[in-house]
């Protein structure tokens, strides 16, 4: 199987993290790529344009970071990420639509601002920092569900946290939500996020 994946990338990096919590980097090869460039290779992988995109052996692919972990946790060997049955799966994929949310939002304002000043909402800026906002005091209140072992609940909020430090240093969130400040200093520790982290700026 194939990757396509950005370094950059949260929804990327929450898969790439998932494949080295299964062991399975030997089953799935990345290859890094530029999105906003569009290359032809991630349009035939994914019409939308987006990564991550995964091909699968038989030339098949699949799209959308939820859809690429469920499959992966699936087919891969290695301690299960995705709970099965209930009610151990709702509270997993809740934190991960949670954490999506947050990168969602995250990406939104690095897109604005690239934006000239002139160009850029104050008021969608301000919605997506307020959305931000709410999401980390959740994640601060409830920190000790995260307690366990790792899952993917733990992996898209580390993608996600991960991503506010690569990006948006200014917020210094970690100031204002101490609890999950400190779960994301324990695992950004872990081998599986310290190999994936986005470049130094």
């Amino acid at each position: 199987m194939k990757l396509y994946a950005s370094p950059t990338s949260p929804f990327a990096r929450k898969c790439r993290v998932l494949i080295r919590e299964k062991n399975g980097t030997s089953h799935v090869s990345e290859e890094n790529i530029v999105a906003m460039q569009d290359p032809p290779a991630l349009h035939e992988a994914n019409p939308l344009g987006k990564v991550p995109a995964l091909v699968l052996a038989n030339g098949d692919t699949l799209f959308d970071s939820p859809l690429i972990c469920e499959y992966l946790d699936s087919t891969l060997e290695g301690e299960t990420m995705i709970p099965l049955a209930h009610p151990e799966r709702w509270p997993v994929l809740r934190f991960q639509a949670l954490a999506d949310g947050i990168m969602d939002a995250a990406v939104a304002i690095t897109m604005e601002r690239g934006r000239k000043d002139s160009e850029q909402s104050e008021i969608w800026l301000g919605r997506w920092h307020r959305a931000i906002d709410r999401s980390l005091q959740i994640l601060d209140d409830e920190v000790t569900k995260l307690d366990g072992p790792v899952d993917l609940s733990h992996i898209a909020v580390g993608s996600a946290l991960g991503y506010l430090d690569f990006r948006h240093a200014a917020l210094e969130w970690q100031k204002s939500y101490r609890e999950i400040a400190g779960w994301w200093a324990d695992m950004s520790k872990r081998p599986s996020f310290a190999d994936t982290a986005p470049p130094a700026s």
